[in-house]
């Protein structure tokens, strides 16, 4: 998983371009948060899905945020993805 942001407490990464189960080329999205449980919070998200296979910790209304959040940072994560990370961008 590559860097992508950090906001409200709250680092997003994301995968290399790779295929879904359709064969359809996607990117995953990781959101993560330490908890007051001494853990963390984390949704799994896919683009250009927008939907969450995994979440953990984080209410309706953050994940809605979080999608939305995927939908407007879809494009630069998309073509870090494509060139192997933020970093390499």
């Amino acid at each position: 998983m590559y860097y992508y942001s950090t906001f409200d407490e709250i680092i997003t990464t994301h995968s290399a371009l790779e295929t879904d189960e359709y064969s359809m080329p996607c990117v995953r999205v990781h959101f993560e948060r330490p908890n007051n449980q001494n853990g963390f919070d984390f949704a799994d998200g896919r683009i250009p899905h927008f939907n969450f296979q995994k979440a953990f910790g984080f209410s309706e209304d953050e994940l809605f945020r979080l999608r939305e959040y995927m939908r407007n940072n879809a494009f630069l994560i998309w073509e870090f993805a494509q060139k192997g990370g933020g970093e390499n961008a």
